[in-house]
């Protein structure tokens, strides 16, 4: 019997979130989570239930600039060590954009997993900005190389975390965020007090917020003032801002 060799797999852009724009003045690429270790395929409709509700959310308030939203579809359910597989397919996916849409700028927003692959990928040069909610990010490893942080200089990041996430450590995204401060002075980093992995509490409150920042970073709106602050607080502060009860509801629509 003839060996068949193993198909290769590819990443891929899922359909766009909302209506499809007219013309498109600028793009979000939704990362979900995954796993620390798995070559399995993972399943789009679980995958994408994750961000799916940020995706609609931001298409309905960029839908006059033309913002196109696409969630990523991993080949990989897990980062894989060195092989970092969702970040890798973070990269390509913005190179599917630009083949797409041309030169837009584009936001990497990621949950869990996906928000370490959204900070690992915003190297290409039409990455305007970062978001990172409740993110994956190893032990520091005296052995290893530290989560790297230079490919964020020149763009907007917001970090948001629940102060009482059990599965991805608070602590660690806040030392990230330090390093990363020291690099690039548009930095911010949110806290929800006593919210979990999921930021179930508060998810109004977090959809508002990483709304309002996406929308300032790619179309210069006018951020909220409790962005403003956090982007030009120094540390700790800055990397420690408490995200209030009731954010959002007042803001522009």
């Amino acid at each position: 019997m003839a060996h068949q060799a193993t198909p290769v797999r590819t990443a891929r852009l899922g359909r766009t979130l909302g209506p499809e724009p007219a013309a498109v003045g600028g793009a979000v690429l939704l990362l979900p989570g995954g796993q620390e270790v798995s070559t399995r395929r993972p399943s789009p409709v679980l995958a994408a239930a994750s961000v799916r509700t940020l995706g609609r959310r931001l298409a309905r308030a960029g839908r006059e600039e033309g913002l196109a939203v696409h969630v990523v579809h991993y080949r990989y359910r897990g980062w894989n060590g060195a092989e970092a597989h969702p970040a890798r397919d973070a990269a390509w996916a913005v190179e599917e954009v630009v083949r797409c849409y041309g030169d837009v700028p584009v936001c990497l927003a990621g949950v869990d997993m996906g928000g370490r692959a959204a900070l690992h990928a915003s190297g290409h040069e039409t990455v305007n900005s970062v978001v990172a909610i409740a993110p994956w990010l190893p032990e520091a490893d005296m052995a290893a190389s530290p989560e790297p942080v230079r490919q964020l200089a020149g763009r907007r990041v917001l970090i948001v975390h629940g102060t009482n996430d059990e599965r991805t450590d608070p602590e660690l995204s806040f030392r990230f965020a330090e390093r990363a401060k020291k690099a690039n002075r548009d930095v911010c980093r949110f806290e929800v007090h006593a919210d979990g992995h999921g930021l179930r509490q508060y998810r109004d409150e977090v959809l508002s917020l990483t709304t309002d920042f996406v929308m300032g970073s790619l179309f210069g709106r006018v951020f909220s003032r409790p962005v403003q602050d956090a982007l030009a607080a120094p540390p700790p502060l800055g990397l420690r801002m408490p995200l209030a009860a009731g954010f959002g509801k007042t803001l522009r629509r």
